[in-house]
């Protein structure tokens, strides 16, 4: 497993790597950060011409800028629904609209007043269906699991969407207490609560069951974790970092149980089944072994 650089004495103090470190980086960032950088030479060409001109490479500059960050929000909502079995599709079509944005930005970039509108028009045209074959479409079918029914497929999502609030939330506490060491001790955490989420969602049965382990239990967490970075980042209160590290202990514990009961569950229900098929094969006089 890989180890953190800096050894014992670092203050990670050489732990290994968590899963969710490990796990491979977002792959949105370094594409769209060219369309972050791109327009940025209009911020200069807009100061050597008229006040027309200048005015227009504002606008440009600020409408590409706008679609540089609509394309990373699509970009992000992608990835999630990617990774997730059961998600609902962006209610904001962002990629969509960075596409418009980008042709809209191309057409005031090449617009000059009183010439013909043709170029302008192609090149708000090209731009539009390139970024659209660049960065693809946004999602626009509810992803389920088969079988399933659309209003159990909306529950679990909306719940495991709560739950990312509240572990996002806690997270962002927990680094505004500026201890690197336990942000990645909250990593983990976070790594096995994900477990639960991937759990429920192969198995949508389950949430009633699992119901306050995505809202009642990480909320509290949440809190506790806010009143938490509040008091550590004035104190640097040693004895409240342990007591806030032995309640992640106890509550990971708690998830790690909870995930092995539902697969020993789902287990069983398999095993069931296995068993009934072999009745029903017995009765027919086929023989199995």
């Amino acid at each position: 497993m890989a180890i953190r650089f800096g050894g014992p004495h670092s203050k990670t103090g050489g732990q290994p790597l968590s899963r969710w470190e490990q796990k491979r980086r977002s792959k949105v960032g370094a594409r769209v950060s060219l369309l972050f950088l791109a327009p940025l030479p209009l911020a200069l060409l807009a100061f050597l011409g008229p006040a027309t001109d200048m005015a227009f490479d504002m606008a440009a500059l600020g409408t590409l800028l706008a679609a540089a960050f609509m394309t990373r929000q699509g970009a992000l909502a992608q990835e999630a629904y990617d990774h997730r079995n059961i998600a609902r599709r962006p209610a904001i079509p962002r990629k969509s609209i960075g596409s418009v944005l980008t042709g809209g930005g191309l057409f005031l970039a090449s617009y000059v007043p009183g010439e013909s509108l043709l170029d302008p028009l192609i090149f708000a045209g090209l731009g539009t269906v390139l970024h659209g074959f660049a960065f693809g479409l946004d999602p626009t079918k509810n992803k389920r699991l088969n079988g399933l029914e659309e209003y159990q497929s909306r529950r679990v999502a909306r719940a495991v969407d709560e739950a990312e609030r509240h572990l996002a939330a806690l997270r962002k506490a927990v680094k505004f207490a500026g201890d690197p060491s336990l942000i990645l001790r909250v990593d983990r955490f976070l790594d096995e609560v994900r477990r639960v989420f991937r759990a429920v969602e192969d198995d949508p049965r389950e949430l009633a069951a699992v119901r306050k382990y995505l809202g009642v239990y990480l909320l509290g967490t949440r809190d506790a974790a806010i009143k938490f970075a509040q008091l550590y980042s004035r104190t640097k209160d040693e004895d409240a970092l342990e007591d806030f590290r032995d309640l992640l202990d106890d509550l990971e514990k708690n998830y790690a149980a909870k995930t092995e009961q539902m697969m020993r569950e789902g287990r069983g229900d398999l095993t069931i089944e296995i068993d009934v098929l072999r009745e029903r094969l017995a009765r027919e006089g086929v023989v199995t072994s």
